[in-house]
């Protein structure tokens, strides 16, 4: 199925996609470059990928199909997994006697071509299609979700308003409510459905009439369903039960933990139950057992910016301090950075509040306030542990705050977080909470602060570019010239560029949120300057800090995320929520 440059130029022409001096350019252009001139044309905006798609179809031989309007039988659908479907784009919609129809985007994906044949014992006959039908297919992934879940709560709950009674329930009628199957199965639906929807938390809100469903996907909380008041005592029970909480207990809120596990992930969930007037509501925070695999530059750090960090992190003492409000990403870069480092020839001990993921070879510790071990104390503790890294969750009084200090000046890597609105701004935060300006200046060094924001899908969103008064407004927010300069060290957009010429993107889609999966970080990165070090000694305001980080080459939060949308991975919009918060 492989196929040459020259057969490409021959069915373009012959399809009257393109003029043949435009493709004749490009040709001379790849041979120059030694790049491909199927890159070259979607690049520069001669084709589109759909139209290649479609001439791909006439050479290779593989039937094209418009799916815009297809509705798939939930069987056949499922027989490719949701997330690999989403990952490469391929799914399956028709089973005939020949075998089994697999609409695709990209017939020369061998990774997903290799799974199809293990995975699934019948013949396939590959089809191509366009991005617009694959992203409607995959939506019924969702429609489907969604009613298989919904089909089982209802059938459930019909069992659970038949024993349901209005009167209060003692602790032991509450256990065995919990342990009732239609409760446990209304649960483990619920459970299921925000692992398999990745949801970053789980809102069980009880009112007068209903009980609220809300999953938190990509930072914002939408309705996922709602459940007659009836099903309000067996859902709470059953999740105080999986926590190990008390039942009798809902005068008083309560923290708890459970996990899940099954062939292929574990999952935990964090669990805070706080008593309302309509009965008590349960938050429950989704973490994946595990983070490694994240990478800084996956995070959304690039270019001289990812370069200090790294050059952070390959120092053997001192302190990395990462800011921003709750969360903003906070501990998963933490954690990133201390999967890079995590190699056997160090000590990497941490302190926590919570664990919120589990790494190999690391040494984890819980802070139980309750029985003395603070955030201090078990600092204190852990420098008598031989460590050559030490991650602190969060530097939150003055206590912590000379400790982590003395144990940078003591020959560790000190990792930690605090919760200030800038990177300039942790400075004077830091010696608000009593560490010494002449200790500081002689263990950090660098301060990164970050935001999320959703990323859109590449399918899904087009290329527009600002108005005259956009741009204006834009250059009123942000440094222009120096995002651009960015842009074009980087080789994002052309030298010489000029910013009515650079392109934006958004949705194309009327439903907004189909149009985003995922989340990227949006940074700025303070290097600790000779100059920096100076501003500490005098006891210099946050702006002034900041303006200096300017002046060397800082660039700040919104202009990061306005380069990323200018690289269509965000739009100005998400940024601009994302740094007003």
């Amino acid at each position: 199925m492989i196929y040459s440059d020259s057969q490409l130029k021959n069915f373009l022409l012959d399809s009257h996609l393109i003029a043949k001096t435009d493709l004749e350019a490009v040709e001379q252009e790849a041979e120059a470059s030694h790049g491909r001139v199927e890159d070259l044309l979607l690049a520069k905006g001669l084709v589109t990928e759909d139209d290649l798609r479609r001439v791909k179809s006439h050479m290779l031989g593989i039937p094209f199909v418009d799916l815009k309007k297809e509705k798939v039988d939930k069987e056949i659908l499922s027989l490719i997994p949701e997330p690999i479907a989403r990952k490469h784009n391929i799914i399956a919609y028709h089973r005939t006697e020949a075998g089994l129809e697999v609409a695709m985007l990209d017939p020369l994906d061998l990774e997903a071509i290799d799974f199809l044949k293990k995975g699934l014992d019948v013949k396939i006959l590959p089809r191509l299609t366009d991005s617009e039908s694959i992203r409607e297919l995959l939506l019924q992934y969702q429609k489907s979700l969604k009613a298989e879940f919904g089909d089982i709560i209802s059938r459930e709950l019909k069992v659970i308003n038949q024993k349901e009674g209005g009167e209060e329930k003692d602790e032991a009628e509450l256990k065995k409510l919990a342990e009732d199957l239609p409760v446990i199965k209304i649960v483990d639906a619920l459970l299921s459905h925000a692992i398999l929807q990745k949801a970053s938390d789980i809102h069980i809100e009880p009112y007068e009439k209903e009980l609220v469903i809300r999953y938190r996907l990509d930072g914002l909380l939408h309705d996922a369903m709602i459940l007659p008041k009836e099903a309000s005592a067996g859902v709470i029970a059953r999740i105080k039960v999986l926590s190990n909480l008390r039942l009798d207990e809902k005068r008083l809120p309560q923290d708890g933990r459970f996990k899940i596990e099954d062939a292929s992930q574990k999952v935990s969930f964090r669990v805070s139950i706080l008593p309302t007037y309509f009965g008590e509501k349960i938050v429950m925070r989704l973490l994946p057992d595990t983070v490694s695999g994240f990478t800084l530059e996956g995070l959304g750090f690039h270019g001289p910016w990812l370069e200090r960090i790294q050059r952070a992190t390959n120092s053997s003492v001192g302190m990395i301090l990462v800011t921003g409000p709750t969360g903003s990403g906070k501990t998963t870069t933490l954690y990133t950075i201390l999967d890079i480092l995590n190699k056997p020839d160090v000590n990497i001990s941490t302190v926590e509040d919570p664990i919120e993921y589990q790494l190999p070879r690391v040494n984890q510790t819980q802070v139980k306030p309750d029985i003395g071990l603070t955030f201090g104390s078990g600092l204190r503790a852990l420098v008598r542990q031989d460590p050559d890294i030490i991650m602190v969750g969060e530097i939150r009084d003055k206590e912590t705050a000379n400790l982590a200090v003395n144990a940078a000046l003591t020959g560790h890597l000190v990792l930690s977080t605090l919760h200030t609105n800038s990177a300039a701004g942790t400075i004077p935060r830091f010696l608000d909470m009593g560490a010494e300006p002449f200790l500081l200046v002689s263990t950090l060094n660098i301060v990164i602060a970050q935001r999320l924001v959703r990323k859109l899908v590449p399918e899904l969103r087009e290329e527009y570019f600002l108005s005259p008064a956009e741009l204006k407004e834009l250059g009123e927010k942000i440094n222009l010239d120096l995002v651009l300069k960015a842009l074009i060290d980087e080789k994002i957009v052309p030298e010489k560029t000029v910013w009515e010429k650079v392109p934006f993107y958004h949705s194309k889609s009327p439903k907004d949120e189909e149009a985003f999966r995922g989340r990227i970080g949006i940074h700025e990165v303070l290097d600790v300057s000779r100059a920096i070090k100076d501003l500490i000694m005098k006891n210099a305001t946050a702006d002034e800090v900041n303006d200096q980080a300017k002046k060397e080459g800082m660039i700040s939060m919104m202009e990061d995320g306005i380069f990323k949308a200018v690289m269509g991975i965000t739009t100005i919009e998400e940024v601009y929520r994302a740094t007003s918060e």
